[in-house]
């Protein structure tokens, strides 16, 4: 009862990160699923299938708050459900002990790259008139995305939102908005690959259930909090939260452990701890340069 209760509090803070920045719900929930000692294919499945339904909640919520760019989300449904689907029936194919510690490594690298873009990218300015993206842009980045998030339990929007945040003119609400709506397709795929690979008998549907429940609890409230909550803050967190859960697993594989494997951990959580208080000063510097250009 304890192991469904967490679970049901991973899937709501999952969500709620998930549907503030457009991404790492199954980044969160796949990194500590596999801290429990799942394997990487039925945790990548079980996240994937408690994504259908909080991915429907979400989209339905972004929709009803505006946030959300149909030319955006019509591109990149194909492609991604493609990709999606192309990458659960190649991870379902691999033995679960010599993926797992791959699957770690690419979740950690994008926990770095989530940290990077919110502690020393800067904001994109919003124009008025926003850009459309093109077929040839979107295409490409749906097939990528996709096969990658079903690889690795999660990846649609930690590629997916950075890349579309890069283009000059394009409001980061309707960009968050449009990556989690058009993640219901490709968690959708993702699911059918994983159910033709492995079958029903590999889930744990109690810790689906589970996930769903928190996912559906949260999936409005973040939707409606895009515009007030601090996403650099909640960026820092979830990027650290990534790379700390998978670097055990990493550093098992290469035989680190005992008095090393904590000093590691230390290490990680006082950068960690330093990146939220960067970020924390960073911001509040920029908020009071702004204010004082508006009152000066």
């Amino acid at each position: 009862m304890k192991k469904l209760i967490v679970l049901a509090l991973i899937g709501l803070v999952a969500q709620l990160i998930d549907g503030s920045l457009g991404m790492a719900y199954g980044l969160t929930s796949t990194s500590l699923l596999l801290a429990f000692g799942i394997a990487p294919a039925v945790a990548s499945a079980s996240v994937h299938f408690a994504e259908v339904v909080t991915t429907a909640a979400s989209g339905v919520s972004h929709i009803r708050f505006g946030n959300v760019d149909k030319k955006i989300i019509y591109r990149l449904i194909i492609p991604g459900s493609i990709g999606a689907f192309a990458g659960a029936c190649f991870l379902s194919s691999l033995p679960g002990d010599i993926v797992k510690p791959y699957v770690s490594f690419f979740l950690l690298f994008l926990g770095f790259y989530i940290l990077y873009r919110f502690l020393f990218k800067k904001n994109n300015k919003v124009t008025e008139h926003e850009k459309a993206f093109s077929r040839k842009q979107l295409i490409p980045l749906g097939l990528v995305a996709g096969f990658l998030d079903a690889t690795g339990g999660g990846g649609w929007g930690p590629v997916a939102t950075p890349v579309l945040l890069a283009k000059n003119g394009t409001s980061t609400r309707k960009v968050i908005g449009s990556v989690d709506t058009s993640e219901f397709a490709v968690a959708l795929s993702a699911t059918i690959g994983f159910l033709i690979s492995l079958g029903w008998h590999q889930v744990n549907w109690m810790w689906v259930i589970a996930l769903m429940a928190g996912g559906l609890i949260a999936a409005p409230i973040a939707a409606y909090l895009v515009k007030i909550i601090p996403s650099h803050i909640l960026g820092v967190v979830v990027g650290g939260l990534i790379i700390f859960t998978n670097a055990r697993t990493i550093l098992q594989t290469v035989g680190v452990s005992g008095t090393s494997l904590q000093s590691v951990y230390t290490i990680l959580g006082v950068l960690w701890v330093a990146g939220i208080v960067y970020s924390l000063r960073k911001n509040k510097k920029t908020s009071n340069l702004s204010l004082s250009k508006r009152t000066g």
